[in-house]
């Protein structure tokens, strides 16, 4: 007897990362395959960032709506950039650490490294430099919320919300009708995230694909202790340092990644956060996580909670150290991490945000700037890890507030991470012909 195969979005987003991997392979260094792939993938792109604004701001003024009071929202706003730095501070820290214990880029023949172009990021970070950590503090208030949700400039449109909600709250009845129009949008946006979740695959395997086809993974060999270095160190901020949080406020960061399975491959897959945050949102608050909190955390930490980012950078700058053989003091590479401290959250905005921090960073502590062109070339795969450490890292977030707050519906969450379970042996018992 035959039953119909079932495959869940995570085996279906993995498939497509493995096929985008041989077809990248086997096409390497032709520009044609490049160019048929990476439409399809531009567009996955496109059509989660089309999403992205409109659940925000709809979640985000519903939910400050419903707290009503601008001293919890305020109490709530601490709390969360409380969380959001003491984990990035562990995580520079742990990225320092491991850098020194295991010296990724000691002993690597310089002279077989290819270089690649970081003149982009140079700009970027030059442009990036002038305006520097106050001036983004000043451009969270928007002077055009407009000009700020055509640019989708997170933090500003954040900020409106948040004032937008708190009107609508204080009007009573006549925002009624307001309120109930941002509800329906949330749902209707949420529906229309379910119905482009489905492409997901397809995004895949264009966007590693035209990867893979224009680096090789020949490039990697010469770089690999440095990937498995910041592989592993991922991994053990993950398990430890994230495990370690969750128990603290009666979690587990397992429950949560279980949860979270497809949004992790899909957000390792396409190395961005943006594809994955609707879904956060709305799986957090299934999890037990109020509107109000899950709504304003996920999309804040993506500013300010970067843990895979952080991480990667302190290991990033030890190694560059290495490369050319320049010992670094105890008391420079403190510098390094307040450094780090400071210019990750002042360019956590840019385009290339983690490169460009580090282009902004490395010259401080007397490092050569031209080192990031031996990884620039890598810096995708490395992109890839830290950005699914970013999203465990801001659903934790949710979690971890939410439960300081005294509003974690833990029976709601445990009831899900159920449905969850069952759901997934039920999948499975299908895939079987």
């Amino acid at each position: 007897m035959k039953r119909k195969i079932k495959c869940g979005l995570a085996t279906q987003i993995l498939i497509g990362l493995i096929l985008g991997v041989i077809v990248g392979a086997v096409f390497y260094g032709n520009p044609n395959v490049s160019k048929i792939l990476q439409p399809f993938g531009t567009i996955f792109i496109r059509l989660i960032k089309m999403i992205v604004i409109p659940i925000v701001v709809s979640c985000l003024i519903v939910g400050v709506a419903g707290v009503g009071d601008l001293k919890k929202i305020g109490i709530l706003a601490l709390k969360a950039i409380v969380y959001f730095e003491v984990m990035t501070t562990i995580a520079l820290i742990i990225g320092v650490v491991v850098a020194n214990v295991f010296h990724p880029g000691t002993g690597i023949d310089m002279s077989s490294l290819s270089k690649t172009s970081i003149a982009s990021y140079m700009s970027t970070a030059k442009e990036a430099s002038n305006k520097g950590f106050i001036d983004t503090v000043i451009n969270i208030v928007p002077s055009n919320i407009a000009e700020s949700l055509s640019k989708g400039d997170m933090l500003p449109i954040i900020f409106f919300s948040v004032m937008f909600g708190l009107g609508i709250s204080a009007i009573g009845e006549r925002g009624k009708i307001l309120l109930k129009f941002f509800q329906g949008t949330a749902d209707t946006m949420f529906w229309v995230t379910n119905m482009i979740m489905k492409t997901a695959p397809i995004g895949v395997f264009a966007l590693i694909g035209v990867t893979v086809c224009n680096f090789g993974l020949k490039s990697l060999i010469p770089l690999g202790k440095l990937t498995i270095v910041v592989y592993s160190a991922m991994i053990l901020f993950i398990l430890v340092f994230m495990g370690i949080a969750a128990k603290i406020v009666g979690n587990s960061i397992f429950k949560i990644m279980r949860i979270l399975k497809d949004e992790i491959l899909l957000a390792f897959s396409t190395a961005s956060s943006e594809t994955v945050l609707p879904k956060i949102i709305e799986k957090m608050e299934k999890y037990g996580c109020p509107n109000a909190v899950v709504s304003f955390v996920v999309p804040t930490g993506y500013t300010f909670n970067l843990d895979g980012s952080t991480l990667y950078q302190s290991i990033a700058a030890i190694f560059i150290a290495q490369l050319y053989g320049i010992h670094l003091s105890i008391g420079a590479q403190i510098s390094l991490i307040v450094v780090l401290m400071i210019t990750s959250k002042g360019m956590a905005g840019v385009p290339g945000a983690s490169f460009v921090v580090l282009l902004a960073t490395v010259g401080t502590v007397g490092l050569p700037v031209e080192g990031l062109a031996f990884i620039a070339g890598i810096d995708r795969i490395l992109d890839m890890a830290r950005t699914a450490v970013n999203v465990v890292g801001n659903s934790l977030a949710s979690v971890f507030v939410s439960t300081w707050e005294h509003k974690y519906d833990r029976e709601k969450g445990n009831k899900y991470y159920e449905s969850i379970i069952k759901n997934t042996d039920k999948v499975d018992s299908n895939i079987t012909v």
